[in-house]
């Protein structure tokens, strides 16, 4: 899925369960930030490579959008670092792992890490075996789950078709204000 799903979907969850519990604004922001942070995260070697070395914005950018097979010719340790932080980003174990560390420290759920969690759970679905299959047990194995392309124009019609009825029915079932 795209980032800007991601965020949203991680909004709309948001706005959700704070229907049961208060989330603080700082704890909101954070939560939409990890759902994004996976697409961004492996970027990052990328973007290193062009500030700090040999690289250019048109390879950060054409690695941004490119389709399995067709991403530009990248330095080996860029494409290992970027290849290496994709798969840690997207995987259950490294979450469970981060989650738990966490929840022994804190004694309670972290609420941002559900936008990390969810950005996994829902690409483990919506990415393909042809379409950069989500390592959902890496570092166990760097297999992935055949799901459906995000990117497949009807399933990206129904995935915001989707979010804006969720967001709709989130806006139609909040708690109105009593007039007295």
């Amino acid at each position: 899925m795209d980032i800007v799903a991601h965020t949203v979907w991680a909004g709309v969850g948001v706005a959700l369960l704070s229907r049961r519990r208060p989330i603080p604004r700082q704890a909101a922001v954070a939560t939409l930030v990890w759902a994004a942070l996976p697409d961004v995260a492996h970027l990052l070697p990328i973007v290193a490579w062009w500030v700090f070395g040999k690289g250019g914005w048109d390879a950060v950018l054409s690695y941004a959008v490119a389709l399995p097979g067709q991403e530009p010719e990248l330095p080996a340790m860029v494409n290992f670092l970027s290849h290496h932080l994709h798969c840690v980003m997207h995987s259950a174990v490294v979450a469970g792992v981060v989650t738990l560390l966490l929840w022994a420290v804190r004694r309670s759920l972290w609420i941002p890490l559900l936008g990390w969690w969810s950005h996994i759970i829902i690409d483990v679905f919506t990415h393909s075996a042809d379409y950069y299959a989500v390592p959902v047990l890496y570092p166990i194995t760097q297999q992935g789950f055949d799901g459906i392309a995000w990117n497949t124009p009807w399933m990206l019609a129904l995935n915001y078709a989707a979010l804006g009825a969720a967001i709709w029915w989130v806006y139609r079932t909040r708690k109105k204000p009593r007039v007295t």
